[in-house]
């Protein structure tokens, strides 16, 4: 079966809710409590991503760079962003994606604060 080869997203994307909680309940990595961006990229080339994050009280950080490679996804733990800085905890935060490439995002947060986990996922906002 041949896949379509098309392009197929935005360039820009907002995800307007972000926080990453202190302290997880769960044994890491995997039930740490984090926030993920899922990218995926349908493109036949490289997408170059920028994430620059806002806060309420500071100015924004950014950019984080990531490259999905051509057809493939990427998932983007905001727990692991470090450079320019490493994301603040227990910090509300907002998100703009720049993209080389049409790309699609999907946000996704787990909160494991407490023993009965929560997991919230919803589709970013395409500008």
């Amino acid at each position: 079966m041949n896949m379509p080869k098309e392009c197929i997203g935005h360039r820009r994307w907002a995800i307007a809710e972000g926080y990453i909680p202190g302290w997880s309940n769960g044994p890491q990595p995997a039930l740490e409590s984090h926030e993920t961006c899922c990218i995926l990229n349908t493109c036949e080339r490289p997408a170059q991503v920028e994430l620059w994050l806002y806060f309420e009280d500071r100015e924004p950080a950014g950019p984080y760079r990531v490259e999905v490679p051509a057809q493939r996804t990427r998932h983007v733990r905001f727990n692991d962003l470090d450079d320019p800085m490493q994301v603040p905890r227990e910090t509300p935060f907002a998100t703009l994606i720049h993209s080389s490439e049409p790309i699609i995002v999907q946000h996704t947060r787990l909160d494991s604060r407490q023993a009965e986990n929560a997991l919230m996922t919803t589709i970013a906002h395409p500008l």
